[in-house]
Protein backbone atom coordinates (compact mmCIF):
# COMPACT_ATOMS: atom_id res chain seq x y z
CA UNK A 1 0.00 0.00 0.00
CA UNK A 2 2.49 2.27 0.84
CA UNK A 3 4.32 1.82 -2.37
CA UNK A 4 4.03 5.25 -4.10
CA UNK A 5 6.17 6.47 -7.77
CA UNK A 6 7.16 9.59 -7.99
CA UNK A 7 5.28 10.06 -11.55
CA UNK A 8 1.62 9.08 -9.59
CA UNK A 9 2.63 11.59 -7.15
CA UNK A 10 3.52 14.44 -9.97
CA UNK A 11 -0.15 13.69 -11.27
CA UNK A 12 -1.76 13.99 -7.91
CA UNK A 13 -3.38 17.33 -7.41
CA UNK A 14 -2.99 19.38 -4.11
CA UNK A 15 -6.23 17.79 -2.60
CA UNK A 16 -5.49 14.02 -3.37
CA UNK A 17 -2.01 14.58 -2.05
CA UNK A 18 -2.92 16.23 1.36
CA UNK A 19 -5.36 13.09 1.83
CA UNK A 20 -2.84 10.44 0.62
CA UNK A 21 -0.57 11.93 3.11
CA UNK A 22 -2.82 11.75 6.02
CA UNK A 23 -3.46 8.50 5.06
CA UNK A 24 0.23 7.59 4.51
CA UNK A 25 1.26 9.56 8.56
CA UNK A 26 -1.91 7.09 10.05
CA UNK A 27 -0.48 4.22 8.34
CA UNK A 28 2.97 4.95 9.86
CA UNK A 29 1.59 5.82 13.29
CA UNK A 30 0.13 1.98 12.92
CA UNK A 31 3.28 0.42 11.33
CA UNK A 32 5.54 2.62 14.25
CA UNK A 33 3.07 0.91 17.14
CA UNK A 34 4.17 -2.64 15.61
CA UNK A 35 7.81 -1.74 14.32
CA UNK A 36 9.57 -5.01 15.31
CA UNK A 37 7.41 -6.79 12.77
CA UNK A 38 7.30 -4.53 10.10
CA UNK A 39 10.51 -2.50 9.75
CA UNK A 40 10.96 -2.43 5.94
CA UNK A 41 7.02 -0.95 5.87
CA UNK A 42 7.94 1.82 7.82
CA UNK A 43 10.74 2.53 5.80
CA UNK A 44 9.00 2.43 2.80
CA UNK A 45 6.08 4.48 4.15
CA UNK A 46 8.50 7.41 4.92
CA UNK A 47 9.72 7.66 1.77
CA UNK A 48 6.20 7.53 0.10
CA UNK A 49 5.86 10.59 2.58
CA UNK A 50 8.78 12.43 1.88
CA UNK A 51 7.85 12.00 -2.11
CA UNK A 52 4.29 14.00 -1.46
CA UNK A 53 5.70 16.40 0.54
CA UNK A 54 8.53 17.01 -2.18
CA UNK A 55 5.81 17.29 -5.09
CA UNK A 56 4.17 19.73 -2.79
CA UNK A 57 6.86 21.89 -2.13
CA UNK A 58 7.73 22.18 -5.35
CA UNK A 59 4.13 23.18 -6.47
CA UNK A 60 3.81 25.43 -3.96
CA UNK A 61 7.25 27.20 -4.88
CA UNK A 62 6.37 27.19 -8.55
CA UNK A 63 2.52 28.96 -7.76
CA UNK A 64 4.51 31.48 -5.84
CA UNK A 65 6.84 32.00 -8.74
CA UNK A 66 3.58 32.49 -11.19
CA UNK A 67 2.14 34.79 -8.75
CA UNK A 68 4.98 37.21 -8.94
CA UNK A 69 5.10 37.45 -12.75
Amino acid sequence: MAILKAKDAAKMDAKTREEKLKELRMEFVKAHVTANKSRANTKEIKRAIARLLTFSAADAKAQKAVKQK
